[in-house]
């Protein structure tokens, strides 16, 4: 799984941050930092819950 970002999209919302924090941060501008760019499979739920969950549509995952 690899975690796909649009910072061009991203508006600082956090909620990727709020649903896995081991894998998303924000930066000093607020915008989307990813952690780790290929999280292991048993993060899978909580990856695919901050991408669905991102009101901007930032986030998407890719194999």
């Amino acid at each position: 799984m690899k975690v796909l970002v649009d910072r061009g999209k991203c508006q600082g919302y956090g909620n990727c941050v709020i649903a896995e924090p081991r894998v998303f941060d924000l930066d000093d501008d607020g915008f989307v930092q990813l952690l780790v760019d290929e999280p292991p499979e048993d993060l899978r739920a909580q990856v695919a819950h901050a991408v669905r969950d991102c009101p901007a549509r930032a986030l998407n995952l890719g194999e």
